[in-house]
């Protein structure tokens, strides 16, 4: 599995994923950008909001738990341009008891997105040769 981001202009990049979805990543106007897409940090935060609000909603279908229209909203906190910390809020419906929303938040931080965030995940980087 892998992704391709593919300068277009600027700094706008075209982003194939798995070669079955696209997203245009670019940057900020502040930041040298058009503002086309999310910037990659922004998608980061968009991406924490995404992977727990799928992950709740999976483990409430599994449980039989009607967690309706739930929302998850992501805010980041900067450092210069890098994240500094994200502080995600679920928003549950009322019928859920005290039980049910505990299991939620414990379930919110088993993400796969929010353990790659909160873990040191080895990446590597290395330079090739584009084909001619």
């Amino acid at each position: 599995m892998s992704s391709i981001a593919r300068r277009r202009q600027g700094l706008l990049h075209e982003v194939e994923i798995e070669g079955t979805h696209t997203i245009q990543m670019d940057e900020p106007v502040e930041a040298g950008g058009t503002d086309a897409g999310p910037s990659p940090t922004r998608l980061l935060a968009g991406s924490l909001a995404g992977c727990i609000a799928i992950t709740l909603v999976m483990y409430a279908e599994r449980k039989g738990w009607d967690v309706g229209d739930i929302e998850v909203e992501v805010e980041t906190q900067y450092e210069g341009p890098n994240p500094k910390s994200f502080a995600a809020t679920v928003r549950l419906p009322a019928g859920l008891d005290d039980e049910q929303r505990q299991r939620l938040l414990t379930i919110a931080r088993k993400c796969p997105v929010h353990k790659v965030l909160a873990a040191e995940t080895p990446v590597g980087v290395e330079v090739r040769s584009k084909p001619l």
